[in-house]
Order: C-alpha cells, then structure tokens, then sequence
C-alpha cells in the first residue's frame, strides 16, 4: 500500500517552462506552446514536423520528487494508459524519457474542456439532444474505467475534453485516479463534485467509502451542469444550505432549476445520500436513454428511442414519462462496506431546526464556480456533516491507498483532440524513449 503523497514539490529553479519551448523531441515534436502550468509539470502544445499533426505534451518534473512521489506520476500514466482504449477517453500515445522530465504525448484537443463549453461558449445549456449525447459518452467512458477496475475520483467539466463543435467529449486527467474499490482517501477530488462520504474532515482510522458510487455522484453535477449551465450547492454538505434543502425536500432542485419530471427522478436516483442505495453506472444510462426531455425550457426535441422487442408493457411508460419509480430496477447493493445507520426523518428535522440560520459552505475551486440560483442565506454555524463509517475494514483491497486532498491542476489538462499516427520507431506502448 502506498503511504499518502507528500506536498507538491517546489518547480526547481533552472529549468523554467519556457525554456523547453522550441525543443525538438524524438526528432520530431517540435514543442510550440504552453497550455498550462501545474505543481507536477507543464502541458504543451506540439507539432509533428513529419506530419503536421498536433499534440498535447505533459512535461511530468523530475527534479525535488521523492521515490513515492515518481510513484504516483507512474500510476497517473499506467491508468491512463489502460483507459485510453476507449473512444470517449483522451488518447495517450507515446511517453518519453528526458533527464529532468518524462514527457507524455496525447491527444490535442483544441475546443478545449467542457467547463469553457458550457459557460462560455454556450453549447449545452438549453439543447438536450447535445447535452444527452455528451453525457452518454462520459458514463460510456467511466463505465468502462470501472470495468476494468479504475476509478477517476475527480469527474468534473475541466477534466473533460470537447472536439467536433460539442459534439464529441473525453475524459482526461487520471492523476487522482484509484484502483481501490474501496478507498480511504477522504476529500479526494473537487469539492463542488465530492460525493457526502468523500467529505468526512475527521476520518476515523478504519473509515472508507466505496469508489464507484463517489463517481456517480460526480456524474450527477456534471449532469446538472450540462443542462442547467450550473451546480445544484457548492458542497453536498449539511453545512451548505442548499444542500440541505434538498435533504429536507428531495424536490427541491425543482423548485431552483428548469428540470424536466425525468431529470428530476434521475438525479433524485443519483443524489442518494447512503451510496449503497445510489444507481449504479449502466442503470443511470439506461434510465438518460429512456428520458424524453431534460428539461423544461429545451429548444430540441429529443427522439424517443425505439422499444425493445423484449421490452415489458411498462417500457413504454417509461419512454413518456421518464421513468415512474415502480418501474424502476431496485439498485444493486455493495455488499464489502458496512455503513452507519442513517438519519432518520426526526434526526433530520430536528438538525435542520438547529441549522435555519446557517448558510451554505464556499466552495475552494473557482474554476468549477457555476453559479447558484438559492436565494438561502445567513449566519454561519458549524455542525458536522453525516458520516459513512466502515465498520469492518478489510485490509487488503487489492489497490493502493493514496490519500491526495489537493485537486489536480485545472488548466494542467486543457489539452483537447489529435490523431494517433505518432510514430517513435513504433516502440510498445510502455517501452520508454530517451530523449
């Protein structure tokens, strides 16, 4: 098991991002531009002067790392290494090996993310068939993470990347990335994303949350914001009074954003409190495919898919209504971790009597700032958040446990789309190149 990360290391100073500008590697990428700086590297833009294609470069420092630190950049590029077989994922091409870097060739994609999307450019927010058929790609891709055992644990709109005018998204970044079915890596990712059981401040020494439920509910702000153009609380906290609002009136998000009567079912599925009850990765698709509308003020219609020849007479239902709760498949339990019993209703009220003058928490990345249309405000009062205690940890996880609380670089990924003809000598995939 590895121990957590230590802090970023500090940039050294002799080598400045960019110096490497106009460098030639492999005799062949000609580093042109800067798209971001982060604590770990730089990302480049780069051209092939063979081909003229370009590419995004991630210059990972090697310089101030300690032995576990370079461990965990090897782990961010093994796991995007097995990802990127997807289609809906950022292609990872090539990785080179300088003495004060190792370089990682992938995908360009020039639209940039899909947070630039939505608020500046305007591309979802109000068109459901596009904002549909981007979301179906995300849940393709982290269904396919998760099949092959790999969990993102920071799903948010910077670390998905546009191409074809918003018609296409990739998911990137894999530096928080975890093969830990269970984790105890708490506040792990964003905090405008971060599921409820991510956010214990106090951990106790045996607590862990199950991975693949902390996805979804990061899937669910994502979902939000694609059709709304904004998050539904700054943090899924008791602290946040939006928030629990919502855990008072699970209609509530109603109430503040355009939601169509399926979007509000679909997210009342995702925005489970106890993640042993949220819906699961291939019932949220199944249930956005069903899903007629997404909201109420689209100007496209979406097509309603076919019936299947296998389908029950409720199917159809379904099709109209998206989708009435006694149609719906029970979710599926997670049977390794063992959670707290939950709040009942009278525990709830008589919390939310002692919070009814607090306000709602401030969110610490500003990138994923969308705005918030509650009105609710006042003074602040502390009161901890319900909290998932795993009772019987099991030690052996099959993973390693990597508790990192700092979210990754935002702009670090900003990369976006390319071709994958790259061609070092056609080495293997996980044959190093000097450079």
């Amino acid at each position: 098991m590895l121990p957590t990360p230590p802090d970023s290391p500090r940039l050294s100073g002799t080598v400045h991002p960019e110096d490497r500008l106009g460098h030639v590697l492999a005799g062949r990428l000609h580093l042109t531009g800067i798209l971001g700086v982060g604590a770990y590297g730089v990302v480049y833009t780069a051209v092939d002067i063979h081909t003229n294609v370009q590419y995004a470069v991630k210059a990972l420092n090697k310089h101030g790392l300690e032995p576990r630190q370079r461990s965990f950049q090897q782990r961010e590029i093994q796991l995007h290494h097995l990802a990127s077989q997807h289609q809906n994922v950022v292609s990872l091409v090539k990785i080179m090996d300088a003495p004060d870097c190792t370089y990682v060739v992938i995908e360009y994609c020039p639209e940039g993310d899909l947070f630039t999307n939505i608020t500046e450019r305007g591309h979802y927010v109000g068109n459901d068939f596009l904002a549909k058929s981007a979301f179906l790609q995300i849940l393709d891709a982290v269904e396919f993470c998760h099949s092959i055992g790999i969990y993102h644990r920071d799903l948010k709109p910077e670390n998905i990347l546009v191409t074809d005018g918003g018609q296409t998204v990739k998911l990137a970044d894999f530096g928080l990335a975890t093969q830990e079915y269970l984790t105890s890596d708490f506040g792990c990712g964003s905090t405008f994303y971060m599921s409820p059981e991510c956010q214990q401040s106090v951990p106790h020494s045996l607590s862990c949350y199950a991975s693949a439920p902390n996805d979804v509910w990061s899937l669910g702000v994502i979902l939000v914001n694609l059709t709304c153009g904004r998050n539904p609380w700054k943090r899924a906290s008791m602290e946040d009074s939006t928030f629990r609002s919502y855990m008072k009136d699970r209609s509530f998000l109603r109430s503040i954003l355009p939601l169509s009567d399926g979007l509000d079912f679909i997210l009342q599925r995702i925005f489970t409190y106890n993640p042993a009850d949220r819906i699961t990765v291939p019932e949220l698709r199944d249930l956005i495919m069903r899903c007629p509308t997404l909201t109420k003020n689209s100007h496209t219609a979406l097509p309603s898919p076919p019936v299947s020849p296998l389908s029950q007479p409720q199917d159809a239902q379904l099709d109209r209504i998206c989708p009435m709760p006694e149609f719906v498949a029970l979710p599926q339990k997670l049977s390794p971790p063992v959670f707290a019993p939950q709040p009942t209703d009278a525990t709830l009220d008589n919390q939310f009597s002692q919070l009814s003058t607090s306000s709602g928490s401030s969110g610490s990345d500003s990138g994923s700032n969308f705005s918030i249309t509650s009105s609710a405000s006042s003074n602040s009062s502390k009161l901890s958040t319900f909290s998932y205690t795993h009772v019987d940890c099991v030690a052996n996880t099959g993973g390693c446990a990597a508790q990192v609380v700092s979210p990754a670089p935002q702009a670090a990924w900003r990369l976006p789309r390319s071709c994958f003809n790259l061609d070092f000598g056609r080495h293997a995939p996980w044959q190093y190149i000097r450079v």
